[in-house]
């Protein structure tokens, strides 16, 4: 039973649909393939019924793994019985025809005879006596979630094992020397348990029969052992997710079968060895998120079979070679996130079959080249945070399978968007801090655009009418901008709009128009909006906690506008509202006691109002809360007993006479009982 290899995405939150999806597809696919196999493995064993009763040493050796087993919900080891024959009657274990065990199979996910997945666990340690299974070919005791202790160096003695799956447990301490005497081995899955320490380079060196080794989610450290490069079988590498320093060995390049390596998310320094370009048939290259420099070599060219490249997170610095165009496969460049310098070279217009590009947050200079014309499968540029310049190539109006386009933070000098923009079909298009001046442009109003992104422009103006026509638009952020008007009423027909930001301009008016627009259930329920630094007026809209839009809002900020009048009370129903901003409002009256209701409350900033009265002990006792500051107030009274660790600072400028000054008194986080009349005040 093969297990899948990670494949990260850990990319901002408007980038992951578009990131996982191919992956998530490869993943499934390699998974079922390999689980077939497995599965046929097993009904073959299974369908050689032997001759003669389960051998007497492997009975007592399977009694032995059950015994120490101390949680059985499904009852995986319900038919072990001491009356029975293992062979014959003991689910999840096949024998050969001389009654000797050589299949145990008892994985925490179990397909029925409906092909109904049972997800399900077992508690208890290994065995020691499962190395008394010398004929044993394979043994899955994978996603069993809470198997703990070691992995018994007896195992070593499983000279016939082939296949070994003890991913997804809760397996600790190091990896046993004695596994080197694995001879035949061809798939071993360690993933996802607390595995520390190094890889003994014995062991890996051994392994020559090894085709899939899965080590992720671990705690092992240390260099990756030179001896990878006696793997010469291995076809899948997957080593993300460790501790792993040190740099790529040099004979990693050996591995002439490899398909798939993942060295993700670790502390592997140095630079990529020009050795890898000898891996032409590796089809997925994952070093993302380790400490890599220096250059990327141009020997990557030799990699003719990679389908997904993913270097991202690391501190490479050069230029990309040029030799990158000769990767004819490639589906997925990604490289965001280094210190990679120069041209973007134009032999990347020759990837013709590249699906997604990321090569933000580097140094790139120059124009993008008019090479690019030739991606026609691209659907996703990204070159946002760098240092790009020039014109844009209007033949990449041509780019029609196109669907998220980022050229933010970069030196463009657009002034203006380009008119044969309207010809693109992107849902996704972000143009944050590219010289873009004057009104927006009409041919907007007619677009496709889900998620769209001007802020830090010179954009001026009305918000204009049309904006409503705007209907799929489910992110919006104009801030750091120059308009000036009211929100118009047909911003109300936005229905799938859950994140806005308009920061930072000179949008005056009610706020009523926002909080009340159309919702399209389960969608357009408001995530975020930030409305600070305008001129908007109050009061804030009493009933703000019943509207449908407000229903799932996780953060609201309305800092430095106008408001005046009270916090309403409705804010408390905002059951999912973590953030609340609303410092230099004008805000007056009470904090209403119904502000504690919002349990998911972590911040709270409430200074420079005009707020009165005693601070409601219930909201500075929310569980969750974090930042509060209610400085610059009028408010009166004892500062209520609670746990959060406040400073000081978040009270002062309240009349003296009214925020009480008693003894105050450092009281620990952690104590469950707070003196009544003391503050737990850091001063």
């Amino acid at each position: 039973m093969d297990r899948p290899g990670h494949f990260p995405s850990s990319y901002p939150c408007k980038r992951s649909s578009i990131l996982t999806a191919t992956d998530s597809k490869l993943s499934m696919e390699i998974s079922w393939h390999t689980k077939t196999f497995s599965l046929l493995f097993f009904f073959i064993l299974s369908t050689l019924a032997p001759s003669k009763a389960c051998h007497p040493v492997d009975k007592e050796a399977l009694l032995d793994f059950k015994h120490k087993i101390t949680d059985d919900p499904s009852k995986l080891l319900l038919s072990w019985t001491v009356s029975s024959d293992c062979c014959t009657s003991w689910e999840g274990v096949a024998c050969d025809a001389s009654g000797r065990v050589v299949n145990v199979s008892r994985p925490g996910l179990v397909s029925d005879n409906n092909d109904f997945i049972e997800d399900t666990y077992m508690s208890g340690t290994l065995s020691p006596s499962l190395g008394n299974l010398s004929s044993l070919q394979l043994l899955d005791l994978s996603n069993l979630k809470d198997l703990k202790g070691p992995i018994p160096q007896e195992l070593g003695k499983l000279s016939k094992l082939t296949h070994l799956f003890l991913d997804t447990n809760k397996l600790t301490g190091s990896i046993p020397i004695t596994l080197r005497y694995f001879s035949q081995l061809k798939k071993i899955y360690l993933s996802d348990n607390f595995l520390s320490g190094i890889v003994p380079p014995s062991v890996m060196k051994s392994w020559t029969s090894v085709s899939e080794l899965g080590l992720s989610g671990n705690a092992l450290s240390g260099p990756i052992p030179p001896t990878i490069g006696k793997l010469v079988m291995v076809t899948k590498l997957d080593l993300h997710e460790n501790n792993f320093t040190g740099s790529i060995p040099t004979s990693i390049g050996n591995l002439k079968n490899l398909k798939y390596l993942d060295l993700s998310e670790n502390q592997i320094t140095g630079s990529i060895p020009q050795s890898i370009g000898g891996l032409a048939v590796l089809e997925l290259l994952y070093v993302n998120q380790n400490y890599l420099t220096g250059r990327i070599p141009s020997s990557i060219s030799g990699l003719s079979s990679m389908i997904f490249c993913r270097l991202s997170e690391n501190k490479l610095s050069g230029s990309l070679p040029p030799s990158i165009g000769l990767l004819s496969k490639i589906q997925r460049l990604i490289l965001d996130n280094n210190k990679l310098t120069g041209k973007l070279p134009a032999t990347v217009g020759r990837l013709t079959t590249l699906t997604d590009i990321f090569f933000s947050n580097n140094y790139f200079t120059g124009k993008i080249p008019s090479s690019f014309v030739n991606l026609l499968n691209l659907q996703t540029l990204d070159l946002s945070r760098n240092r790009l310049s020039g014109q844009l190539p209007p033949q990449l109006a041509k780019l029609k399978s196109l669907q998220a386009l980022d050229l933010s933070y970069n030196p463009l000098g657009l002034v203006r968007i380009p008119d044969w923009f309207q010809e693109l079909r992107v849902f996704q298009l972000m143009l944050a801090k590219t010289g873009i001046e004057g009104e927006l442009p009409r041919w907007l109003s007619s677009s496709s655009i889900s998620e769209l992104d001007l802020s830090s422009n010179k954009l001026t103006g009305k918000l204009p009418r049309w904006i409503g026509n705007m209907t799929r638009l489910s992110f919006l952020n104009l801030s750091n901008n120059g308009f000036h008007s009211s929100i118009p009423v047909e911003f109300k027909n936005l229905s799938l709009l859950m994140d806005l930001d308009i920061h930072s301009n000179k949008f005056s008016g009610r706020l009523n128009v926002i909080f009340s627009k159309e919702v399209q259930d389960p969608l357009g329920h408001f995530n975020s909006i930030d409305l600070s630094s305008n001129m908007f007026t109050g009061p804030v809209d009493d009933d703000i906690g019943d509207r449908p839009a407000m229903a799932s809002i996780s953060s609201l900020i309305l800092s430095d506008n106008t408001f005046r009048g009270p916090l309403p009370k409705s804010v408390g129903k905002l059951r999912e509202l973590q953030v609340l901003k609303l410092v230099n409002t004008g805000l007056s009256g009470t904090i209403p006691v119904e502000l504690g209701d919002a349990k998911e409350l972590s911040t709270i900033l409430l200074s420079k109002n005009k707020l009165t009265g005693a601070i409601p002990e219930i909201v500075l006792n929310l569980k969750e809360l974090k930042q509060f500051d209610v400085s610059s107030n009028k408010l009166r009274g004892r500062i209520p007993p609670h746990k959060a660790i406040i400073p000081a600072s978040a009270f002062k400028n309240n009349p003296e006479s009214n925020l009480k000054s008693i003894k105050y008194e450092k009281v620990k986080i952690e104590r469950i009982h707070i003196k009544t009349l003391s503050l737990n005040l850091y001063f």
